[in-house]
């Protein structure tokens, strides 16, 4: 048995022997897409990874790491896909352009939530955008997936690229292929990026909200509107046909 597979075996074997039923039937009321969990608790499980990351700091290379989280996310379990995403954010970095689309390739081959989805946008695949070892042109072909982990994945990495100095209107094109996608984690995603846009760009934000409040779904709308006052909302309503 290889040193990944061996790695493999053993978290496997911690997650049973940690499992608890009544934590999976707690959290999975929050996965309308389904829940396969051990159940672990997150104390047991940050311990447990801190201690892993300690010990195998000298022998495994963040090469190794992407190996294992494939392994890790195509077995469907929350809490392995769990430890694959974290391992990485904690080498960050190691990481470079080229493991980019690596990564990508998680979410559609064993991402399977909206929680990994937004912990590897937010804590993973954001560090590209602000360590700038990626331009955010890199999302265009994203924004054509068939996985809508993948889609959620664009507007949620953005959320980055909304604290440095990169342009409105160069993110607004990357979402715009997107805008009318029917998929509600997909329309979750891009209302929160528009919401967080609006918080920071009112004027911009609006023109952008206004061009497609009558087309998109109404979850974008419903998400982007949510910290303004009732009568801001009320121009964003869908106008009747």
């Amino acid at each position: 048995m290889n040193k990944i597979d061996q790695k493999l075996k053993e978290i496997r074997l911690f997650c049973e022997q940690n499992a608890n039923p009544e934590n999976v039937k707690k959290y999975s009321k929050f996965f309308t897409e389904g829940y396969d969990a051990y159940g672990l608790s997150q104390e047991i499980f940050e311990t447990q990874r801190n201690k892993w990351l300690d010990l195998w700091k000298d022998e495994m290379s963040i090469e190794e790491y992407l190996l294992l989280g494939e392994k890790l996310i195509a077995t469907g379990k929350y809490e392995e896909a769990s430890f694959a995403i974290t391992f990485l954010y904690k080498n960050l970095k190691n990481l470079n352009t080229n493991m980019f689309e690596i990564i990508g390739f998680w979410l559609e081959n064993g991402i399977s939530n909206w929680a990994h989805t937004d912990l590897l946008s937010g804590r993973v695949l954001g560090d590209f955008i602000t360590s700038q070892k990626v331009t955010i042109e890199v999302f265009n072909k994203w924004t054509k997936s068939e996985s809508i982990w993948k889609k959620r994945a664009v507007p949620v990495t953005l959320l980055e690229a909304l604290k440095s100095d990169i342009p409105l209107m160069r993110i607004f094109a990357i979402i715009e292929p997107l805008m009318l996608d029917p998929a509600k984690k997909v329309q979750q995603g891009l209302g929160w990026l528009l919401r967080e846009a609006w918080k920071l760009h009112h004027s911009e934000t609006e023109v952008f909200l206004m061009k497609w409040k009558d087309t998109c779904g109404r979850t974008i709308i419903q998400y982007a509107t949510e910290k303004m006052d009732k009568n801001e909302r009320l121009k964003f309503r869908k106008m009747k046909k």
